[in-house]
């Protein structure tokens, strides 16, 4: 899998140590990074570009985290999950998060059996490997953290009975960045719960064109009969196996606690990251090494990545916003200033 120019720039998107493999997995982790290469050319049948985006969505799967889209209607968000759950041939289930969205219509509930005079357990959308929470900051804070548990532990608990989600099991939010009347922003415990926070852009101009020329020769977004499945889980359980055999310098490790603690002392955040973030980016450097076919990390993987996995987890100061300032450009003035190793 090529890496773009900059894999920040569209954004892309685990201990240390040497891992050992034997030959066997050698081969079948090489065969899974040819499968996962293919999902680029499998997702383009539907969706025009977006690279880096799927990149992202590709790592968030191998290091089993989740992930937070942001971008303007209209961008194929919906479109782009959907193509990559049946490329995956994994269960893929939405959920629009409405005001009226109860947790219980996510999660499931108990429901009684007039039959058998029992309540019974209904298994709600979170059921699945592959889960679309549209729009979750249009639902109130009741139901936002209703996949708290689901995400960190991978289960769900109702009744005192805690039931074990499928696996693998990945949520992708999606959000949209300019309109904020009636949303709920979601709490920073729960934005922490995210791997990664891609945004995916508006098309190029070619891009565009191109995508106007498949509508115009009949292309319909609801059939999706065209698209393939190259990978499975199995390729998946490889993948995860083979990344966490990534090697990790010392140095490196502690380039990305450099990294982490110096959000924590910027003037413009009055939040900065926390070490599961620090975790999380050591995660999907590793898992960016690797699908570049390489086992062991470098700084350029940890910068690479550094903006998906870090801007949602860090706060800008009031003052810092009104002149201006992002989260993006505050991590990339960090990435300059802080010495990466040689």
């Amino acid at each position: 899998m090529n890496p773009p120019v900059e894999l920040g720039k569209d954004d892309v998107p685990g201990g240390a140590g040497p891992g050992t493999i034997s030959e066997d997995a050698r081969r079948q982790a090489e065969t899974a990074r040819a499968a996962l290469a293919a999902l680029r050319g499998e997702v383009a049948k539907t969706v025009v570009g977006q690279e880096s985006v799927v990149t992202g969505l590709v790592i968030a799967l191998l290091c089993r985290g989740h992930v937070l889209l942001e971008g303007v209607p209209g961008t194929a968000k919906t479109l782009l999950i959907k193509t990559l759950s049946r490329a995956l041939d994994l269960d893929f289930k939405r959920v629009q998060f409405t005001p009226d969205l109860m947790p219980g219509d996510v999660t499931g509930s108990l429901v009684y059996d007039n039959r058998t005079a029992e309540f019974d357990f209904r298994e709600g959308p979170v059921f699945t490997n592959l889960l679309l929470a549209d729009e979750i900051n249009r639902t109130p804070p009741k139901t936002q953290a209703s996949l708290l548990e689901a995400m960190e532990e991978r289960q769900v608990s109702v009744e005192g009975t805690a039931r074990p989600l499928p696996d693998p099991f990945v949520v992708c939010a999606t959000q949209n960045p300019i309109e904020y009347e009636g949303t709920y922003p979601l709490p920073e415990a729960q934005l922490d719960r995210f791997l990664v926070k891609l945004t995916v852009p508006v098309p190029t101009r070619d891009e565009e064109i191109a995508m106007l020329q498949r509508h115009a020769s009949g292309f319909d977004p609801r059939d999706l009969s065209e698209v393939k499945a190259v990978a499975g889980a199995a390729e998946l359980a490889a993948g995860q196996a083979a990344v966490r055999t990534v090697h990790l310098d010392p140095k490196v490790a502690a380039y990305v606690v450099d990294l982490c603690r110096a959000t924590r002392q910027s003037p413009s955040l009055q939040l900065g990251v926390s070490p599961r973030g620090a975790t999380a980016l050591l995660a999907t450097s590793r898992a960016w090494a690797w699908l570049s076919g390489r086992d062991y990390v470098t700084p350029d993987d940890v910068k690479a990545l550094a903006r998906p996995t870090l801007r949602h987890r860090v706060q800008l100061r009031p003052e810092a916003e009104l002149e201006g300032a992002t989260a993006d450009g505050v991590l990339e003035g960090i990435l300059a200033h802080v010495p990466a190793p040689r």
